[in-house]
């Protein structure tokens, strides 16, 4: 395919694009989306953190916030597909475009590929946004790389491209470069699910699946907080399109581009945003049997405190107390702002300290402990779409040995008979079963002896029809489960 002149390095020469194409800017909905993509990209934030505020402070409502939404976490999902067409369409290596222009082709791609945005709109409005935010010379190059990628479809678009990556590969490794651009991940991330999934006791043919699901956009799900809303309250608050959660009593889903923040029993506490894997997860531990008193619980790493609220609120109807420890002070003033609601004389503190150092300052103190460990995030990339393109495989060797130590100390903190719920929003192995076979290593080692429970026995007096391997430890999966890919191990203290 013939190289489009013009970009960063071309010459200047007269566009050939009709009048419409050759507007001086675009609508506010592509500019907000173009904004959070470069924000994302300066400022090392996170979309779902900088949409909101850019949507309300430009005063963009109901259709035209849901299309910025649509435009900015589907081009950032599927960035890497995109990049891969670009690269053919524009006859240079895409570091060599300007990362605002780049970002622009993004946009215009992801309307051409996949949205319902006729081709001239796509090209005309993109060519707008580039000419009004970089320049006229830019705006050239793009109206000439968006015509290029409008003459094939997606299928043809996907044929190509995965044959290119593949094409240097053989067997497996051919079909995850091939899986990896098609379907938008990292090569590394692509081979760290396969991985997880035998690993876990399912079938590597589901990687296709599980890939697709991470690049569709979920569904907001709430939980009702025990003894504070009841789920039926909580449906008929969200009206019309809201449904029960497919698992969790407590869990109920939003219609889509309901906003939750508009709901009474969100904005008093009594319920939150909560995915339905983070509910279960949370219930599982409240309902592993234990040996003795069940008084005292610990959240280790409580930010920003989602599963810290689910917790307090289960505590209260027990006459158990909550005590939710973070590291981070700001994300403690996220989970106290989560427990304002929670039952009185639940919480007996929320505390800001190293959770590797609870299991010394308290040993043995407390009947239930949730480790939710600071791990890669790859189970949860369908509500961080950026994120598959910040983690390195760097991240996992650094986050194993703060996750051990994390492991490590729950155990100590935990009395003889009590439980220890060991929670990952990822399914990576090394962040998962390997790293609580490491954990429990060490602590036999220093005289402290552990069993591991059931997790999918425990989910199942939840979850009854949950389709879950027959193993000690549970992994749920967005394909299989409409989850984020939440991983549960349950250990007892036995000395």
């Amino acid at each position: 395919m013939s190289a489009p002149q013009g970009g960063r390095r071309g010459p200047r020469r007269r566009t050939a694009a009709a009048p419409a194409e050759r507007r001086r800017g675009t609508d506010p909905a592509r500019t907000v989306a173009f904004d959070v993509l470069r924000t994302v990209a300066d400022s090392d934030a996170y979309a779902n953190l900088a949409l909101p505020p850019l949507l309300r402070e430009r005063g963009i409502r109901g259709r035209d916030a849901g299309f910025a939404t649509e435009l900015a976490y589907g081009t950032l999902r599927l960035r890497g597909r995109y990049d891969a067409v670009i690269a053919q369409c524009a006859g240079r290596p895409l570091d060599r475009v300007d990362p605002p222009v780049l970002d622009a082709l993004r946009l215009g791609a992801h309307q051409l590929l996949g949205m319902r945005v006729p081709p001239h709109a796509a090209v005309s409005e993109t060519v707008g946004l580039v000419r009004e935010r970089v320049g006229a010379g830019p705006a050239q190059f793009v109206n000439a790389v968006l015509r290029a990628v409008a003459r094939e479809p997606l299928d043809v678009w996907l044929a190509r491209v995965g044959d290119a990556a593949a094409a240097p590969e053989q067997g497996t490794a051919a079909e995850v470069a091939r899986l990896s651009v098609v379907e938008s991940h990292p090569a590394w991330v692509t081979r760290a699910l396969r991985e997880a999934l035998v690993g876990h006791g399912r079938d590597a043919a589901e990687l296709p699946a599980l890939l697709a699901a991470d690049n569709e956009a979920p569904r907001v799900t709430l939980v009702a907080r025990p003894g504070l809303v009841a789920p039926d309250e909580l449906l008929a608050a969200a009206g019309d399109g809201a449904a029960p959660g497919r698992w969790a009593p407590t869990a109920v889903t939003l219609a889509g581009g309901g906003d939750p923040a508009a709901l009474a029993p969100v904005r008093a506490g009594r319920a939150g945003v909560q995915d339905e894997g983070s509910q279960l997860v949370a219930l599982a531990l409240a309902d592993a049997p234990l040996d003795g008193r069940d008084a005292r619980w610990l959240d280790l790493c409580a930010g920003p405190g989602g599963k810290a609220a689910l917790l307090a609120a289960l505590a209260g109807g027990r006459g158990a107390r909550l005590v939710a420890n973070e590291v981070q002070p700001h994300r403690a003033r996220l989970v106290r702002q989560a427990l304002a609601a929670a039952p009185a004389g639940a919480v007996e503190d929320v505390r800001v300290g190293d959770g590797r150092q609870a299991g010394d300052d308290e040993p043995g103190a407390y009947d239930r402990v949730l480790l939710d460990a600071p791990c890669t995030g790859l189970g949860a990339l369908r509500r961080r779409p950026e994120s598959r393109w910040r983690r390195t495989p760097a991240d996992l060797a650094a986050l194993g040995s703060l996750q051990r130590e994390l492991l490590a100390s729950a155990l100590r903190a935990v009395r003889v008979g009590g439980v220890v719920a060991y929670v990952t929003c990822s399914p990576v192995l090394a962040e998962t079963s390997l790293a609580v076979v490491d954990a429990r290593r060490a602590a036999r080692r220093a005289g402290l002896e552990t069993e591991v429970l059931p997790a999918p026995e425990v989910l199942h007096r939840t979850a009854p029809g949950l389709d879950l391997p027959d193993r000690e430890d549970a992994q749920l999966w967005p394909h299989v489960h409409g989850t984020d890919a939440m991983h549960l191990t349950l250990l007892r203290r036995t000395s």
